[in-house]
C-alpha cells in the first residue's frame, strides 16, 4: 500500500489490478476515433482514471489522473500526465500536480501548490506500458 488509505494501484503510472476493466467506445462527431478508459475508485481516499484514445486503432494521445486526500488538516492532490503520441514514438504532454489543503470555516479547500513540468524519459516510458496495457486488454 502506498498509505494506509491508498491501494498500490492508486498512484500515477503503477500496475492496473487484474480485476481493472477497460471500456471502449466511441468518441461522439470523429470518425475512427476511440477512447480506451479505465477508472478505478481508492474509496474516500481518491479515484484513478487512465485514458487512452485511439484514432483508426492507433493511440494518438494518453493519460493517467490520480486524485486523493490525505493527513491533518487534510491536504487534497491531483495528479496527472497527459498528452499527445506523435506517430513517430516520441511524446508532447505536461505532468502536472496541484494540492490544496481543508481550512476550517472555508466552502472551498485552499490552493497549496500548482505545478506543472515535462514529463521524464521515465513518465513517457510508463505511460507508454499503460497504453500498451489498454490496448492489451480492451481486445480480450
Amino acid at each position: 500500500m502506498t498509505s494506509s488509505s491508498r491501494p498500490e494501484w492508486h498512484a500515477l503510472f503503477a500496475p492496473l489490478p487484474d480485476d481493472a476493466v477497460v471500456r471502449r467506445k466511441p468518441v461522439a462527431g470523429l470518425a475512427g476515433w476511440e477512447e480506451l478508459t479505465v477508472e478505478l475508485s481508492a474509496g474516500p481516499a481518491g479515484m484513478r482514471h487512465v485514458l487512452v484514445v485511439l484514432d483508426k486503432g492507433e493511440p494518438i494521445s494518453a493519460g493517467d489522473w490520480v486524485m486523493y486526500c490525505s493527513g491533518n488538516p487534510v491536504e487534497y492532490v491531483h495528479e496527472n500526465v497527459g498528452g499527445r503520441l506523435n506517430p513517430d514514438g516520441s511524446f508532447l504532454g505536461t505532468r502536472w500536480r496541484t494540492t490544496a489543503l481543508d481550512v476550517p470555516g472555508k466552502e472551498e479547500p485552499e490552493p497549496k501548490e500548482m505545478a506543472s513540468s515535462e514529463p521524464t524519459a521515465e513518465d513517457v516510458a510508463a505511460l507508454m506500458a499503460l497504453v500498451k496495457e489498454l490496448l492489451r486488454r480492451s481486445k480480450a
